[in-house]
């Protein structure tokens, strides 16, 4: 299956956010609104993390060279990482800032932003699904911490809608409604930036958990001739791609050569057939009921 670029969906996240940024902002300013303005407070922080991400996912395609054999994808969980320092320090700011605001008597915020936030949630549900589908079609983990900035801003504005719904129902005495469900966002956000790190530290720390990717690579080994049997399948991602370490078992009578030659096959296979393996390692080893057997009618 052709690799899919991941460019014109990053781009998508950084013009979108640029143009969210301005409407909450200046819509929370003049609605009296500061969920609204920490909402576009952390759409501020998506337009950076979202450039650092496309600057990240262009240098992790540069081909392998010398002194980098497997390639520069691990610059992509690099770039996860900062990703999710600017959603914490986004979190930490909305966070301070409500609790200034629940100390300081306020003013309710104005009804016609609860229109204004429907229509940013509905938009914002729409950019989360449009990239996560292509994280998944590319095997991006920065591309997905992308994603998760469009779904976390969603949820700040269903926050910032709810404690503005809360604070023009019951009125007098819940001014602050506005300011406590930015409070609990940051919550949310903080949660979330978490579950973007964890899988980004596994690609850092090589963890083989691509259960779906080697059942297919043992399915596609039945093909190949002379492949008796897939003894070891070790994966671990570098970017969006991934490289893979194989044991296979042959015939222990066959020569060296023909070993070597079904290897190559089972490897220009495995290319073809999934082009998002990069580096394919593939060890021979002989079938033992052959050589125990030899060993007995000598």
């Amino acid at each position: 299956m052709e690799k899919k670029s991941p460019y014109k969906t990053i781009c998508f996240s950084i013009f979108g956010n640029l143009g969210l940024a301005g409407i909450k902002i200046s819509a929370g300013i003049l609605g009296n609104s500061y969920a609204l303005i920490a909402d576009g407070i952390e759409s501020v922080s998506d337009v950076f993390s979202s450039s650092l991400v496309f600057l990240g996912l262009k240098y992790a395609e540069k081909p392998a060279d010398e002194n980098h054999p497997y390639g520069h994808g691990k610059i992509e969980p690099l770039i996860t990482f900062l990703v999710v320092g600017f959603l914490i320090a986004s979190a930490l700011l909305i966070a301070y800032q409500g609790y200034q605001n629940i100390l300081t008597p306020q003013k309710s915020p104005k009804a016609w932003t609860l229109i204004l936030l429907g229509i940013i949630i509905l938009w914002k549900e729409i950019s989360y699904r449009v990239v996560l589908s292509n994280s998944k079609l590319t095997g991006s983990t920065s591309l997905k911490a992308d994603a998760w900035h469009h779904r976390s801003d969603a949820i700040t504005s269903v926050a910032a809608f709810i404690g503005i719904s809360i604070s023009l129902l019951f009125g007098e005495g819940f001014e602050t409604a506005d300011d406590w469900a930015a409070l609990f966002a940051s919550g949310i956000i903080l949660f979330n930036a978490y579950l973007i790190f964890r899988p980004a530290l596994g690609e850092i720390l090589d963890e083989d958990v691509y259960e779906g990717l080697s059942l297919r690579i043992k399915e596609i080994a039945k093909d190949i001739s002379g492949v008796m049997a897939v003894e070891k399948c070790h994966i671990r991602k570098a970017g969006m791609s991934y490289c893979v370490d194989i044991h296979i078992i042959v015939n222990g009578k066959i020569t060296v050569k023909e070993g070597h030659d079904i290897a190559h096959t089972f490897k220009d296979t495995l290319q073809k057939r999934i082009p998002s393996l990069t580096s394919i390692l593939i060890h021979v080893e002989p079938d033992y009921r052959d050589i125990c057997l030899k060993c007995k009618n000598i």
